[in-house]
């Protein structure tokens, strides 16, 4: 099984370029970067997780700048947006942007993509929070012309444009693509055009162990079998062997935004489980 970490990276962090190499030097196999262009004050929507929200969600940098760094400074290490709101997102700039960190990294990125929660940040950028599976399906499809064909065109619902030329394309052939989400709604996305399904590892109504014998019945009825990537799994590795044994892919650790002195201990204790 395959151990990444998640980091909010922020100005008063470890910074990304030093993060990654320490993950690499440790034999993590990923790093994964979160996403949100800002957080309005009106703060309509509840951060799912319950209680206040984290002051790290209104500080995180920009991830495509930090995923190149990071992917600049590394030759093995698998570069993740975890996860990029695509719903909110240019989708001509944005497929540029994952072929780029493609490149860069020599095809190790991984592109996770959510819908996400913030209906206040969605609004902002134009985007109607009831549309925003069927937004991110088309920009999806349309990303994945982009990425393959000469003269890619689209015309759907909510993405339109011409025959275009733009360059360059993804190193990898299919760039997988990792769709967020929990069961059982992400998991039908996942499987309706998704390569990998993340699902966060423990939600307060359940645990993700507890639902993969019923996503193995979603994968029989859907005639197609996907990894799975278990996001936020618990820090003390005692408790990762349930996911390997129940056919977890990937576990990704959320680590907090600290600095160096601080989070570099607890890499070296999880390394030596890995």
């Amino acid at each position: 099984m395959k151990i990444g970490v998640a980091m909010f990276c922020t100005d008063y962090a470890i910074s990304p370029t030093d993060l990654a190499g320490a993950l690499e030097d440790r034999g993590f196999e990923s790093m994964w970067f979160p996403e949100h262009s800002h957080i309005p004050l009106s703060r309509d929507s509840a951060w799912p997780k319950g209680g206040e929200l984290p002051k790290r969600y209104y500080d995180v940098m920009d991830p495509f700048v930090v995923m190149g760094a990071a992917a600049a400074v590394t030759t093995t290490l698998k570069i993740g947006s975890g996860i990029c709101l695509v719903p909110q997102r240019d989708v001509i700039q944005t497929a540029k942007q994952v072929a780029t960190i493609d490149q860069i990294s020599k095809g190790r990125f991984l592109f996770g993509i959510g819908t996400g929660w913030n209906a206040d940040e969605m609004a902002n950028h134009g985007v109607a929070f009831k549309t925003r599976h069927k937004v991110m399906r088309e920009k999806i499809e349309a990303m994945r012309m982009i990425w393959t064909e000469a003269k890619p065109e689209y015309h759907g619902d909510f993405v339109n444009f011409d025959p275009m030329m733009t360059w360059p394309k993804p190193i990898q052939d299919p760039l997988p693509v990792v769709v967020g989400g929990e069961f059982p709604y992400g998991a039908r996305r996942a499987l309706a055009y998704g390569d990998v399904w993340m699902p966060h590892a423990q939600r307060p109504a359940y645990s993700l162990v507890e639902k993969i014998p019923e996503f193995r019945e979603m994968e029989k009825a859907a005639g197609r079998s996907i990894p799975i990537t278990a996001f936020g799994a618990e820090h003390d590795p005692d408790a990762w062997a349930a996911y390997e044994d129940a056919g977890v892919e990937r576990l990704v650790i959320s680590a907090d935004s600290e600095t160096a002195d601080d989070l570099l201990p607890k890499l070296d204790a999880w390394a030596k489980k890995i």
